[in-house]
């Protein structure tokens, strides 16, 4: 599990004064929200943008991990004359609610002195947005430039310009849907059920007892990541290659490179990352329905209506191998917006790489996220 003294000795912390309205009917007390920013907010406080980070992410998208020691997740977009520009925008990443870099999440204390385990309430996209809005109020922003995210990062932008739509001038949402389909909620589902079958869980309460339900988690992680691959992308990089050695052993070991690959994808995860906080942010993103979350009943809504109250720009951008979020999904909010009224750019780019794409070197995603912040 993340040390997350580590990150709070890097970051700041905003400690929530009252306690937080969350979607489903509790409200959580001594919420505090770790961030980072880059670049300088100006005398208007008018360029400032907000990057809502991925499931796994976390608020050090352009500096060093303290944990990891590797370079920031987003270092290659932004920085000083990168796509984003910390010498023009003012840059706020926080980690999410229920995460475990420094932000409220299972790992921490409840009022009884005790981690939260299980006792944690089930949180959504919307209670994630609601906790970093905290900051923009803390230092005085009326209204960003811009939200931007990828991913489960690109639902937080969807629900800020929804549910906040005079708090934005521009919303950019990368390789991300307005909800989740059977297909990802299987998925996570997977990844869930291998925590909770790992007997090291302990019904979530596994903090005291070092390490928590490792094999879990990395099984979960494992096939998560295939989803963020392409079948291209996969067969190019590992085809049917043995792993070390020349013939197959006619066992269970990993004779082939693509399980060793995996295999180092899902160990090495849960050297960073909490199993609880897994699973409450894996079901936060199966419970995101942007139109069932406006319209405030099961089901319910148009998406369309989600946008209604906007004055936003947006651009949505997605990726030909991304069959986690596909091209549809975006088309679908595209024509929502276009529905709403809403001034709207949509672009699908070509790129091997699957869903991460939108991490990876994509030159042709790095002109439009810069042509996109510069007007």
């Amino acid at each position: 599990m993340a040390d997350a003294e580590a990150l709070l000795a890097q970051s700041h912390v905003l400690e929530h004064a009252a306690p937080l309205a969350l979607d489903g009917g509790q409200a959580l007390t001594g919420v505090r929200v770790a961030y980072e920013t880059y670049g300088t907010l100006n005398a208007d406080k008018s360029n400032a943008v907000i990057i809502f980070h991925a499931l796994t992410g976390d608020q050090c998208v352009a500096s060093p991990h303290p944990i990891t020691g590797k370079p920031g997740w987003w270092v290659r977009m932004v920085g000083p004359g990168k796509p984003i520009d910390t010498d023009r925008f003012f840059i706020i990443c926080a980690n999410v609610l229920g995460g475990c870099y420094g932000t409220t999440g299972p790992a921490s204390l409840g009022p009884d002195g005790q981690p939260y385990a299980m006792r944690f309430p089930v949180i959504t996209i919307r209670d994630m947005v609601r906790a970093q809005v905290g900051i923009l109020d803390a230092l005085g922003i009326e209204q960003l430039h811009a939200v931007v995210g990828g991913s489960m990062g690109g639902m937080q932008a969807l629900s800020f310009a929804a549910n906040w739509p005079e708090r934005t001038r521009a919303a950019l949402v990368i390789a991300s849907t307005a909800r989740h389909t059977a297909q990802n909620i299987a998925f996570h589902e997977v990844g869930r059920q291998a925590i909770m079958a790992d007997p090291k869980w302990k019904g979530g309460d596994y903090y005291a007892g070092g390490k928590g339900p490792d094999k879990g988690l990395a099984v979960a992680r494992m096939a998560a990541h295939i989803t963020y691959l392409s079948e291209e992308g996969m067969h190019e990089k590992f085809g049917r290659k043995l792993q070390d050695r020349t013939e197959k052993t006619f066992g269970f070991d990993a004779d082939f490179q693509v399980e060793s690959y995996l295999r180092h994808q899902g160990l090495s995860f849960t050297d960073r990352f909490d199993a609880n906080s897994y699973l409450y942010i894996t079901r936060a993103m199966d419970y995101f329905d942007l139109a069932e979350e406006v319209a405030g009943g099961e089901g319910g809504g148009r998406l369309a209506d989600a946008f209604r109250a906007s004055k936003a720009r947006f651009c949505l951008v997605s990726f030909d191998t991304d069959w986690l979020y596909p091209t549809a999904e975006s088309r679908t909010i595209a024509h929502a917006l276009n529905a709403a009224g809403a001034p709207v750019s949509f672009v699908e780019l070509s790129a091997p790489f699957g869903h991460d794409s939108f991490l990876l070197d994509v030159p042709a995603l790095d002109r439009v996220i810069a042509g996109f912040l510069k007007q």
